[in-house]
Order: C-alpha cells, then structure tokens, then sequence
C-alpha cells in the first residue's frame, strides 16, 4: 500500500508566543518519528504552495483578505486569546493548503491509497469567518471541496478525533448534506460545542466523552457512532483530522489514549476506505501537545496507514 508523506520546512515558520503549546517542536517532534528506519517506505513529497483561492472554498472572500493583512512583517500579532500570526504564518497555512489538495488529488489520481499531511497551523477550529483555537484557515474543509469541485466526489466523510471539538469543521458544513463530520472530542472542553444533539440535517455525528475515558470508551463511541455513521454514508474519500491530544501525556486535556489506540481507530477507517472508496485516504495533522504522546502516536497512525 502506497503512502505519501507530505511536509514543508515553512511550516516550521509560524511562530506563537513563547510557551504556546501549538508550536514548531511539534513538527519536528513527527518528522523525526517518521525518520526511524522503518517508515522508509514512505514517498516523501514536499508540500506545494497553494493557491490562496482555494481557501475560499470555505470561507469568504473577506475573511481571506482579513487574515492575510494581519500577517505581520515583523514580530507578531494576536488574532485572539489563543491564536496569533507570524511573518512566516501565510507561507505555513499556503504550504498547509498546498499539501491537502495535492494529497486528494494523488489519491484519486490513483498515485498513492492515503497520505499524511504533517503540517502546521492546524485547522479544525476555524470557522467559515473566524480564526480561533490556534487556527487560521480550516484546511480540511477546502480539502474536502476540493474534491468535490476538482475530481466529482458526491460525498466526503471528515472523521476527526482531535480532543477538542472541531467546531470550525461542523460551523462550515453543518447544512451540507454532501459532506459527513463525525468527531469523538472530550466535553466539557474548549470550544464548548460537539454535543449529541448537534447534528446539522443528519450529516453531524458527535461522540462526546468524558474527562478521564480512556481507549475503551473512545473504541466504543467508534464502534457506536463514528464507523456506523460512515458506513452508511458510503463516501467517495474519507478525510481524518488526526488530532493526538487525547493521549493520556497530553497537558491540554484528559483523555487517557496510548497510540494503540490511535493505530486500531486508523485501522478500522481504513476498513471503510476499502469497502466504499478504492482506500482513498487524506489525513491532516491537527493537535498533540505532549511532544513524546504526538511523536508515538503519529507514527502508529502512519504505520497503519502504510501498512493496510
């Protein structure tokens, strides 16, 4: 099984302020996972530069513009309390960009079964007109038009199962039949939204759980919720926000995951994949703050990813 690794050295260029967590070491904290022997199978593809107009696949116009006239030349700016820009910041979410829709376009392509985009700003949490939650632009969500505008895909299934919620994910297609979001999230916990009752027009399926759950739990609200939801909705691409903040080391949250957990959850996607879609797989590296929890936990994802 063929799998593409896509990643940018201008990634490393979005700064936060000293002691963020949402931080360059991240990356490199994955990069260097994935430099271990065994994952020399792996094509390696540096991310293209986007094109910005396809940003506005999922947000508008002016909110593109917005963004990218707070970029600053020097130093940095807050966006909000949790989510600031540096002068690298634009590159980062073009290279982002660039990487998400080059990865769809292989996989239908028939070049590769999946692909991991190991990339930074995250995305999930930016809403269809606001940056937040560490956020700039919603990455998988232009990803997932982008399938549907470029290759004819009738539905795309987003499962995410970042520990926060991807509020922006669920804000962009809550009325878009097209396009499935399933997420197991921890609640209560930022952004505050990901309850049962949130379902759009029956394509928003949450699996909320609790502060202390571990890899039971959360392979059962798989098992319940997540993989039934998927199934049913046969979809032509399955994209992941592949989040890895519910590791129990993680410091934002409270979740008690190891990376088994993370490599059966990408298993059992990969199941659907094969059924309904040729394996055509995108995953886009979301949260993980614990650089130790990220490191195994993403390398357990990309090892099951390649390894069917």
């Amino acid at each position: 099984m063929t799998t593409l690794l896509y990643h940018h050295s201008a990634c490393l260029e979005h700064l936060n302020p000293p002691g963020h967590p949402e931080r360059p070491d991240r990356l490199r904290a994955v990069e260097h996972a994935l430099e271990d022997e065994k994952f020399q199978y792996l094509h390696r593809e540096e991310a293209p530069l986007g094109d910005e107009a396809l940003f506005e696949l999922a947000h508008p116009a002016a909110h593109v513009k917005r963004v990218k006239a707070l970029i600053p030349e020097n130093g940095m700016v807050r966006i909000d309390g949790d989510t600031a820009a540096s002068p690298g910041s634009w590159e980062a979410a073009l290279r982002a960009l660039g990487a998400a829709t080059a990865a769809v376009d292989a996989v239908f392509a028939g070049e590769a079964n999946n692909a991991f985009c190991a990339i930074r700003p995250p995305g999930h949490h930016a809403e269809k007109a606001t940056a937040m939650g560490f956020c700039l632009f919603n990455t998988i969500a232009v990803a997932a038009r982008h399938a549907q505008q470029r290759h004819g895909a009738e539905r795309v299934a987003i499962v995410d199962f970042d520990v926060h919620h991807g509020n922006g994910t669920q804000d962009i297609f809550w009325d878009d039949a097209s396009v499935l979001f399933a997420s197991t999230h921890q609640m209560p916990l930022y952004p505050g939204t990901g309850a049962l009752n949130e379902t759009g027009v029956g394509n928003i399926v949450n699996a909320p759980l609790r502060d202390g759950d571990d890899g039971n739990h959360f392979r059962e609200a798989f098992l319940t919720r997540i993989l039934p939801a998927v199934d049913a909705f046969k979809p032509d691409l399955i994209l992941i926000s592949a989040g890895f903040d519910a590791h129990i080391r993680d410091p934002l949250a409270g979740l008690r995951l190891v990376a088994n957990d993370f490599d059966w959850a990408t298993g059992k996607i990969m199941d659907l994949a094969q059924k309904h879609c040729d394996n055509r797989v995108v995953s886009l590296l979301e949260g993980g703050y614990d650089l130790v929890g990220l490191a195994e936990s993403a390398a357990a994802h990309v090892n099951r990813l390649a390894s069917g």
